[in-house]
């Protein structure tokens, strides 16, 4: 019977697992999606939903891709349904009116991701989707639209308010810590020994957040340092041979790196909920705490100066953090905001721009993305709020004096080695 059990347990495996858009009935996923929105049953609702997940993982990508585009037309919204529920709303305001209108408004693709959700489990299949989706998406206006969809979702389900701030340490969980090792998105941690030096020391802290559905997957995670004064540099920060201080001994707290973990949750902004909690964590927890800034990479610079013709390679520490600095001030992208991600990101977070540091990070990375400079944003918690709403409303970069006045000094040596007689300009 044991052996008969297993042949049959083979059999069924096989079956369940075909290959191509088919599961074990044969029908293509997409006809299942639309079942499954349809459905009233709870219980075949989720084994709808259940084979939906299943086989989607079994796609490959120009079979995901006819999926994505496939859903993102057949469950869209009808314009002309839209418009006669408006009128109707606007003719005759009511709740029965307001409902159809929304009805008609809402896609039934997002239903669908809904009760996908319902699954156990299903929530970091549902990131995983959206990581395919953003992949091979492209310029695609209808999966564009079906991107927005899972956003407006994300945004609900990833809101604060059900997010988990966890510390982690030497003693968490082997999974969670080689996970920290590849999810390090910003100063590569190169071995195991590399990862205890920035956790185990009692003036290291690392925090995480975590969703209850992804308990096993950290969302986003920053790495701090307490120290005495503001850091200039990493290397000083992540020295093999640096000495370790208590806890207590330090003034400042300084976030030298911020990764997100899970592709499929671009756009879904974290960060700033991470670094205010665990900056009010750590000054409840060492009163001695009294400057919170970051350590911050500049990934546009180099990429700018070459966009606007500056041959920066030769240039002396001293112009290159000029430049920096003219860059964070000055360099601009679409709609007046700053050039630099980085700096948007602390910007719109209420941060200032602190001071710019010359040769702070020398690394191959370091050196490629800002020519080794660094720039320190400060987050003056009082302050925090209001610099947000400035930022929000005005766009305007806030800075300190001392990084506005090195600003002034930036020359941009425009071609200067393919013309000897080019003159500078600013």
């Amino acid at each position: 019977m044991t052996l008969f059990a297993d042949l049959l347990s083979t059999v069924f495996e096989r079956r369940y697992r075909l290959p191509g858009r088919y599961l074990r009935n044969e029908r293509p996923l997409e006809d299942l999606a639309d079942e499954l929105v349809g459905s009233a049953g709870e219980t075949s609702g989720l084994a709808l939903a259940q084979d939906i997940l299943s086989g989607f993982e079994n796609l490959d990508d120009d079979e995901k891709l006819a999926f994505f585009r496939t859903i993102a037309g057949r469950l869209n919204i009808d314009p002309e349904k839209v418009r006669i529920a408006l009128d109707a709303y606007e003719q005759s305001p009511s709740k029965a009116t307001y409902k159809d209108f929304m009805t008609a408004a809402e896609p039934r693709r997002q239903e669908l991701f809904r009760r996908l959700n319902r699954v156990p489990g299903a929530t970091g299949t549902l990131v995983d989707m959206r990581a395919n989706l953003l992949r091979l998406g492209g310029q695609d206006p209808e999966l564009d639209a079906l991107d927005l969809d899972l956003r407006h979702l994300f945004a609900s389900w990833f809101n604060r308010g059900f997010l988990v701030l966890r510390p982690i340490n030497w003693e968490s969980p082997a999974h969670i810590l080689e996970k920290i090792i590849a999810y390090e998105a910003v100063h590569a941690i190169h071995s195991w020994d590399d990862l205890r030096r920035r956790l185990e020391p009692a003036d290291r802290r690392c925090f995480a957040f975590f969703h209850p559905s992804m308990p096993d997957e950290p969302l986003i995670f920053v790495e701090v340092a307490l120290t005495k004064g503001i850091a200039n540099s990493i290397q000083s920060l992540l020295a093999e041979d640096r000495e370790a201080h208590a806890a207590e001994d330090a003034d400042t707290a300084v976030f030298y790196s911020i990764s997100n973990c899970q592709a499929g949750l671009a756009n879904i902004s974290f960060g700033n909920s991470l670094i205010k909690q665990v900056a009010s964590d750590l000054a409840a927890e060492l009163d001695g705490l009294k400057t919170f800034v970051t350590l911050s990479p500049i990934p546009g610079l180099t990429r700018w100066l070459e966009r606007e013709g500056d041959e920066w390679a030769d240039d002396p520490p001293d112009q290159m953090k000029a430049k920096a600095a003219h860059y964070l001030l000055n360099a601009k992208s679409r709609g007046d905001s700053p050039f630099d991600p980085v700096a948007r990101f602390h910007l719109g977070n209420g941060a200032v721009i602190h001071a710019v540091h010359a040769g702070a990070d020398m690394s191959e990375k370091g050196q490629v993305q800002s020519g080794g400079t660094m720039v320190n944003y400060l987050y003056d918690l009082p302050k925090v709020a209001q610099n947000h709403e400035k930022y929000a409303t005005t766009q305007e970069v806030m800075a300190t004096d001392a990084v506005k006045s090195l600003a002034k000094t930036a020359v941009l040596n425009k071609n200067r080695k393919g013309d000897a007689n080019a003159e500078p300009t600013l």
